[in-house]
């Protein structure tokens, strides 16, 4: 007789928060899968502190939309998915009404992961393609160790090693050379 792993759902998920002892352990979910989300490296939380920082200026603005941290996101209609992305960014035309408590129910525009030295790169490459699958148009994956980062776009088959995030469709005229998160 085979056993069955358990699925969980974003209310399993909000039930093991707010019990938690530990506030700094967070989790996600893909496709019912639990996994745990460890508290950033002091580099990690440097670097998603900047991108968020770059963001918010540029989307302040012009009124293009909301710049989240670690926001907790789950597909409509799909409660097995949800995803904590580091920064996130969802336009001003998809933006329902804050949420007081509990998870967003839809993916952001834009969504940034800054790969942790726990977390391997096929680990963040799946997120992305979790992220893409539902809904998100844009994934920056950023590795501050390697000073490195990968874009993925909804609608093609390839990532890019790039040097320059770009804000494409979702945000037309933003720019951050890679430079600038990895100045030392």
């Amino acid at each position: 007789m085979a056993t069955q792993e358990r699925v969980y759902t974003a209310d399993d998920v909000w039930r093991l928060e707010v019990a938690n002892e530990n506030p700094l352990e967070k989790y996600y979910l893909i496709d019912g899968e639990l996994c745990i989300k460890m508290a950033p490296s002091e580099l990690h939380g440097e670097t998603a502190n900047l991108i968020a920082h770059y963001l918010t200026d540029f989307v302040l603005e012009r009124g293009l939309g909301r710049v989240g941290v670690e926001i907790g996101y789950h597909p409509p209609g799909d409660r097995r998915t949800l995803l904590l992305p580091d920064v996130s960014f969802t336009s001003k035309a998809r933006a329902a009404k804050r949420a007081r408590r509990g998870y967003v129910p839809m993916m952001p525009d834009l969504a940034v992961e800054v790969v942790s030295p726990s977390q391997s790169w096929a680990q963040a490459r799946r997120k992305a393609e979790t992220y893409l699958r539902h809904g998100t148009a844009l994934v920056w994956l950023i590795d501050p160790e390697a000073k490195s980062a990968e874009v993925w776009e909804r609608g093609t088959a390839q990532r890019k090693a790039i040097d320059l995030l770009s804000g494409g469709d979702i945000l037309p005229g933003f720019s951050l050379p890679l430079k600038r998160l990895f100045s030392d």
